[in-house]
C-alpha cells in the first residue's frame, strides 16, 4: 500500500483561500498527497481534485447509532481522540503515514477549533505519525494560554507565514528569543519553528474572458466579506464603508469596479454583501459583478485589477503575489503581519475593521493607496520574485522531513 502525505484541518475549497493554499503546497511537494476534507465535493469541483487524492471526512450526522456507540465508549475508556479517528478513518487506514500536516492557516485564533485541532494531533502522535503545523498566523496573546502551548509543543516543526507569529513563537518558546528556533531539540518538547511566505504566493493564475465592464488596466477589484463585518465594533459600518468608497471611485474617477467574492460557504458568504453593493451601484453601470471560481481563476481576474481593496487574506494574497497595488481591510494579526513583512509596516497599508467609525474611512485609505500607487507597485515587483521563492522553501521543508520520516520507519 503506498504511503502518503496526510494534509488535514482542510475545511473545503468553498473557502477558496484554503484551495489556494493546498493547489499551492501540492505544486511544492514530491510525495502523493492524500487529503481529508470536510468538504470534498467542494474539492472536486473546484481544483483539487486533479492535483491529490481527496478523502472525505466522515461524519455522524445521519449514523445516530454510531455516535451514540462513540460516546459510550469514549465516556468508559477516556479516549478522547477515538472521535477524530472516526472522522479520519480513511486517513489512518491508507498506510504507512510518515507525516502529516495540518494547514489550517489562522484556525488557532478560533476558540471552536482548538479542541478538534488538539485531538488530532494527539490522535496522529499516538498512531506513531509526526505532524506539522504549515502556514499557520496566531494572535501572539493567544500563546499565554498553557493549553494551546502544550498542543502546539507536539508538532515537529511549526512554520509560520509571517514574521509576528513567528516572532511571538519564539518568544513563548525560548523566552528572549536567544536561541536559534531552527536548531531547537524536538526532544526538549520545543517544536522547530521556521518562517515562511504562504504557499498561495506561488499559486498560478488561470485567466479567463473578462465580463463585459472589467476594463483591464482601469479597474479597481473590491472584496468584502462577512467575516470582516461580524468582526467591527460599530455595527453596519462595514457596508456603509465600502458604500462611499465605491460612491468616490465612481464620482471622483474612470475606473470600473469589480466585486470579487472568495468564500462562498453558505454561513459565510462573500456574495451575500457583494450582491448588496452591485444592487446599489448596477445602474452606475461602472459595476461588475464576478462570479464563482476556483482560486486560480478568481486569481486572474484580481490580478488584471489596477487597484485592489480586499478583506479575504487570500484575496490580498492573489493581489500581493501578482504585484497589484492593495488595500487591506483586516480584522487580525494574519493581515498585519503579511503586510509588515512586505513593506516593512502596515500601517495605512491595512485598515483594521475595528478602526471604522466613520463611512468616510475607507475613502481616505483608498486616496492614500491611490497616491502611492506607482510606489507600491514598483516595490512589489521588486521583491515579490524573492518572496515568492521563499514561500517554496515550504515545500523543500516537507520534501525533507517526508525523507526523514520514511527513513525512520523504514518506508
Amino acid at each position: 500500500m503506498e504511503n502518503k502525505l496526510i494534509l488535514y484541518m482542510h475545511a473545503g475549497s468553498g473557502n477558496h483561500g484554503c484551495e489556494a493554499i493546498v493547489n499551492s503546497l501540492c505544486h511544492m511537494v514530491k510525495g502523493p498527497i492524500s487529503l481529508v476534507s470536510y468538504r470534498a465535493k467542494e474539492d472536486e469541483k473546484y481544483s483539487l481534485g486533479e492535483l491529490c487524492q481527496v478523502m472525505q471526512e466522515r461524519s455522524f450526522e445521519g449514523h445516530k447509532c454510531a455516535h451514540v456507540l462513540y460516546y459510550i465508549y469514549r465516556k468508559l475508556t477516556g479516549d478522547k481522540e477515538s472521535f477524530i479517528r472516526y472522522r479520519y478513518r480513511q486517513a489512518f487506514e491508507c498506510g504507512k503515514i510518515p507525516l502529516a500536516i495540518s494547514i489550517g492557516g489562522d484556525n488557532y485564533c478560533y476558540d471552536s477549533m482548538l479542541n478538534d485541532l488538539r485531538l488530532a494531533n494527539s490522535a496522529f502522535h499516538k498512531a506513531g505519525v509526526q505532524t506539522m503545523l504549515l502556514g499557520c498566523s496566531i494572535e501572539p496573546e493567544l500563546l499565554g494560554r498553557q493549553e494551546i502551548m502544550k498542543d502546539l509543543s507536539a508538532y515537529h516543526t511549526i512554520i509560520a507565514r509571517e514574521s509576528i507569529t513567528y516572532n511571538a513563537l519564539k518568544q513563548a518558546f525560548y523566552g528572549t528569543g536567544e536561541e536559534d528556533a531552527q536548531k531547537a531539540p524536538v526532544s526538549s518538547g520545543i517544536p522547530y519553528i521556521l518562517c515562511y511566505p504562504d504557499p498561495a504566493f506561488t499559486l498560478k493564475a488561470k485567466e479567463l474572458p473578462l465580463p463585459e465592464g472589467f476594463v483591464e488596466g482601469n479597474t479597481v477589484g473590491i472584496n468584502i466579506s462577512p467575516m470582516v463585518q461580524d468582526n467591527e465594533e460599530k455595527g453596519g459600518i462595514t457596508i456603509e464603508c465600502y458604500r462611499e468608497l465605491i460612491r468616490y471611485i465612481i464620482e471622483k474617477t474612470d475606473m470600473q469596479i469589480a466585486l470579487i467574492p472568495h468564500v462562498i460557504w453558505q454561513n459565510n458568504d462573500d456574495r451575500k454583501p457583494i450582491r448588496q453593493l452591485y444592487g446599489d451601484f448596477k445602474a452606475s453601470g461602472r459595476v461588475v459583478e464576478i462570479g464563482d471560481g476556483s482560486c486560480e481563476e478568481l486569481k486572474g481576474y484580481i490580478g488584471r485589477c489596477s487597484l485592489f481593496v480586499g478583506a479575504r487574506t487570500h484575496a490580498t494574497i492573489a493581489a500581493y503575489s501578482s504585484c497589484v497595488p492593495t488595500l487591506v481591510v483586516g480584522y487580525s494579526v494574519k493581515a498585519r503581519g503579511i503586510a509588515r513583512d512586505l513593506f516593512g509596516t502596515d500601517d495605512h497599508y491595512v485598515i483594521p475593521v475595528q478602526s471604522l467609525r466613520q463611512r468616510e474611512d475607507l475613502v481616505k485609505g483608498f486616496r492614500w493607496l491611490w497616491e502611492r500607487k506607482d510606489e507600491m507597485k514598483d516595490r512589489l515587483l521588486r521583491v515579490m520574485p524573492e518572496y515568492q521563492k521563499e514561500a517554496l522553501l515550504t515545500g523543500k521543508e516537507v520534501d525533507r522531513l517526508w525523507e526523514e520520516f520514511s527513513g525512520q520507519q523504514g518506508i
